[in-house]
Order: structure tokens, then sequence, then C-alpha cells
């Protein structure tokens, strides 16, 4: 795969911004540059970022209609209602209602969660889910995660004598539910600071609004970040401003004192006793608790994260790890299908888009599927299958693509969408297929550059190996925690060479061990390029080549050392 590397040198303005940080927090050089590129350029904001600090938390009544939503709360509580804790089946909802459940449950005994099924309810608010409220007479419901564009359901619910509190972060239509509140930072008439908080992270809002209230310290509600962080890393929401303070200090609660749901989660994944970052949220611990949505009922995964001891969440770890391997096995034949099919019958070159459809595909796979598919043909993807007589599915994007705007232009041949700028699901009639799919190709005809449809890499610094000392690996800590918005900073550095140690590892030789120096250093940088064997030959004839990496620290037994992940080599 060739790379496009994207790197721009600081203009006269922000070489001087950058020595003025450097000097004033006595940084290293480089990771001043940096925090330029972060657009970072007073040392007030400098600290904010290297240093998060809880304090720096906003206040949860900036909220829209959070006023409103605690007064319900407490009248609620007051008068012994029952209370309907009711969320997505994704991570970001089953944590949300596992948060708001586990708070609430510390106060009353009348209340109750439920997690609707993907086959038979469908995304979002249901009407057997307010039917089952009024079974067991709730006269609450506090929805997470979904709801906000729940306008019929929200009406029925009243008419059943149900009052709703929508907390949600998607963005709403014009017309807004019927709700006592709608509690959504991307609301038009919100004020609040930061719009980009995960589902989970508004059900910690309103947590942090009713102890606010309430007399309840923050040192309670403080343990309960570990979900947030897991739902701020599994959603692909960007780590910055609050969500960075949250998943800062929800990774040092995995790291040190994780529920006993979440402490069964980290054993299956064999992060017992390993330092939890980021990509393990990523890429081991949410997928598993999305299985549990994905293959069965996402109900599964809120009793896990439940859990009250430690052998009742080992028991429910082996069931959701299992739904895991399932997911994975159905994952990997799905996508082998839908590329297969892509290779054999579109002439992808000259395509801005992929839309599939396929009726036998799993519906909790698609979205993997979507994001598989994006991530190799740097297409917006759209992959749909049949579910409950309707046409169902997800899309992905790629940078620079709004595909839940392109979908949202299609509203009057959906039946139902919702979701971001790079991930939406939707549901259509199928006779609705054909025009969905030309709209479809025609607007990411119209909005996609060129540039969009290949693969890049952004470089935010050039540097030599001899500027890669401990302190200055102490430093790039502190930009943790990485993720959207936040990416782990990529190094260039040119002309390097084979020690004579590099050597080809892995399944089929498709990887390369490096062993290597610049003209900076004697002692050679160890490395890792995966798949990118083709360059092997290159640079055992000791060629110069150029890098872009990023820098990981890894344990290895007692030993830690210092390891360039290369993501892309040049001649």
């Amino acid at each position: 795969m060739t790379y496009r590397w994207n790197y721009s040198t600081l203009s006269d303005y922000q070489k001087n911004k950058k020595d003025e940080l450097a000097k004033e927090l006595n940084l290293n050089p480089v990771l001043a540059e940096l925090l330029i590129n972060k657009g970072i350029e007073t040392k007030e904001e400098a600290m904010k970022f290297l240093y998060p600090s809880l304090d720096d938390l906003h206040d949860p009544f900036l909220l829209p209609d959070m006023d409103k939503a605690i007064r319900r709360i407490e009248k609620a509580l007051g008068e012994k209602e029952r209370i309907l804790i009711y969320g997505d089946y994704d991570v970001d909802g089953t944590t949300a209602v596992a948060l708001v459940y586990k708070f609430f449950r510390g106060i009353t005994n009348n209340i109750d969660y439920y997690i609707p099924d993907r086959y038979d309810e469908g995304y979002g608010i249901s009407f057997q889910g307010i039917d089952y409220a009024v079974k067991t007479g709730v006269k609450l419901i506090i929805s997470l995660d979904c709801g906000i564009k729940a306008l019929t359901k929200v009406q029925y619910a009243k008419e059943k004598g149900i009052d709703f509190i929508i907390g949600d972060h998607h963005v709403p239509d014009e017309k807004l539910p019927d709700a006592v509140a709608v509690v959504d930072a991307k609301r038009s008439d919100s004020k609040y600071p930061y719009d980009e908080l995960s589902g989970c992270g508004v059900g910690f809002k309103i947590v942090q609004a009713f102890s606010q209230r309430n007399g309840y310290p923050f040192s309670d509600i403080e343990p309960l970040l570990d979900l947030v962080a897991v739902s701020i890393a599994s959603d692909i929401v960007p780590i910055t401003g609050e969500n960075r303070i949250m998943t800062h200090y929800g990774l040092k609660q995995l790291n040190s004192n994780p529920s006993f749901g979440l402490r069964g989660i980290i054993e299956i994944c064999g992060l017992h006793r390993k330092h939890i970052t980021v990509n393990d949220i990523v890429f081991k611990i949410g997928p598993r608790i999305n299985a549990s949505g994905r293959m069965m009922n996402g109900k599964e995964a809120v009793d896990l994260m439940l859990a009250n001891d430690m052998t009742s969440a080992r028991e429910k770890s082996l069931n959701i790890d299992q739904y895991n391997l399932d997911r994975r096995e159905l994952d990997k034949k799905i996508t082998d299908e839908a590329i297969d099919y892509i290779d054999n019958n579109l002439d992808i070159e000259n395509q801005t888009c992929i839309v599939l459809y396929n009726e036998t595909w799993h519906k909790g796979i698609v979205g993997i599927v979507a994001s598989r598919l994006s991530e190799k043909y740097y297409r917006p993807a759209v992959v749909l299958t049949k579910s409950s007589g309707m046409i169902s599915g997800s899309a992905r994007s790629v940078p620079g693509f709004d595909v839940y705007k392109a979908i949202e232009s299609c509203r009057d041949i959906l039946e139902n969408f919702g979701g971001h700028t790079y991930a939406a699901g939707l549901t259509l009639r199928e006779e609705n297929l054909p025009e969905f799919r030309e709209r479809f190709k025609r607007l990411s005809f119209d909005g996609l550059e060129p540039k969009m449809m290949s693969p890049q890499i952004t470089v935010d610094a050039e540097i030599t190996f001899s500027q890669i000392t401990p302190d200055f690996i102490e430093g790039l800590k502190l930009f943790n925690p990485f993720g959207p918005e936040n990416e782990n900073p990529v190094f260039l550095t040119r002309n390097v060479t084979d020690s004579g140690y590099s050597k080809l590892v892995g399944k089929g030789q498709r990887h390369i061990k490096l062993d290597i120096i610049d003209s900076s250093v004697r002692t050679p940088l160890p490395g890792i390029a995966f798949a990118q064997h083709y360059y092997y030959e290159r640079i055992k004839e000791g060629k110069p080549v150029d890098i872009c990496y990023t820098i990981e620290e890894n344990t290895h037994g007692s030993r830690s050392y210092t390891q360039l992940m290369v993501k892309d080599i040049k001649e």
C-alpha cells in the first residue's frame, strides 16, 4: 500500500511560540512542537493538556435541560416511583446504563434497566421497551445513548403515563421529542462548552449533576470513570477536552481498581497485571462487551458490568468471550465474502463508495464489515442486510467525508437513521434500496476529493534517533491517552540504515524486525514494520530509507524497552 506522507514545517510565528513554550515549561523542543501542532500556544493551555485535572470538568448544569432532568429524578425518588434506565446495545449504551443504574441503585430499589434486542427491536427506543415499562409499573424512563429522534415513542410513553428524560450525544433533528428533559450538548440551543461527550459521558454528567445538587462528594462517583473511559475509547469520540480528562482518570481506575465486571473482562483478555491503554480497550475490552449485543443481547454486558463479586464476573466474562469468538468467525466469513464480491464485480478504482446488500449476512456484524471495507479500499462503505422485513445496516467513512450528513440527506426514503460523522446506522424498505444506492453514490462522488481515497499518514515532527532519549520518552507519556484527534505522534527520520541484524519474522515472513541506525547514533534502535517485507531486500543491502513511526514502550517479562512501530518506509 502506498501512503502519502503529510508533513508541514512550522511557520516562523509557530517556531517562536514553540521556543517560548519550551522555555516556559522547561520542555523538550520536539514536545513543544507537538503542542503547537495541536493549536496549544500558551503555558496555561499546555498545563491543562499535559496534566489533566478533574477540577476542569465543566458544570453539568450547563447542559440543556439538566436542571429539569435532576428535578424530575428527585421527584421520582421522593415519591418512590419506579425508574427504568434504558440504553443502546453497543459499548457506549451498555456502559451508560451500567453507570447510571449502579449509582442510583445505591439510593433506591425502585429501579430497573432495559437494553433493546438488536434483532427484534432494532436501535433506540422501542415500543416493546415502553410496554415493558408499563407492565412493570415504571413512571420515569431515563434513556442513554439513544432517544434524540424518538418523537413517536416518547409520545406513546406519555400517553401511557410515563415520563422520559433523554440523555444523548447524537445530532438531533429540528424538532425534539416531547420529553421532560432532553440532555444533549449537540442541541442547537446548547451553551455547553464541549459537545463531543460519549453517551456514557452524558450519563456521568447526569450523575455528577445529581451528586452536586444533593451533597454527594465527587469521590463517590469518580470510580465510575472506568466505564466512561471504556465508552469513549470504544465509541471513537475525540479524546480532547472533557473526554481527555475523563479517559485519563478512567484509565487510572481501570489500572488500579476496576469494577468486578471490568476486572473479569481484563482477566479474560490477558491484560491482568499489564498497563491498560486506550488501544487495549479498542481492540480487546470493547469488542467483548460489544459481542454481547451483536450475537445475543446487550443486557448480558450490563449484567456483567454490574457484577457484585469476582466469581460472578468471571462466569459472565467467559460467556461474553465465547460470543466474541463466534463474532470473529462470522466477521471473517462475511468480510471475505464482501471482499470477494467487490474484487470480482466492481471496478473499485472508478468507484467513490461501496454499497453492499446481502440478505443472509448477520445484522450484528455488518458494522464491523463496513469498517473493514472502508479501511481496505479507502471509500465510504455501507453494508446492509435483511432484518424483520426491512433492510438495515451500517455505514463507515474515511477522513473528510461526513457519512452521517450523506445518509441524513436521504432521510425521505429511510425509516430510521442515526450516528456520527464517520459511523452511522440506517433502516429502509427494500423497494427504496436502488434509489438509496444511487443517491449515496452521487453524494460520495460530489463530496469526495481524490486525496480522501488514498491512505495518508500525518507526520508530526522530523527527528533524529539521538533525540529519542529516556527524558524525551517520559515527556511523550504526558500526551497520553491517545485516540481520535489526539493520535499517537508520528515521527519522521531520514536516511536510516540496517545495523546488520534486521530480519524477517512472523507467519509467511511478512514482517521486518528492524535493528536500525541513523547518522546521529551508534547504538541501533529496535523497530517492527508489519506487512512491509517488500522493503527487506533494500534494507539488508544497506541502502538508506526514510521511515515514519510511533514510539512505543514494550514490556517483556520484567524488562521494558523502546521500540519504533514503523508505519511506512520510503526509498
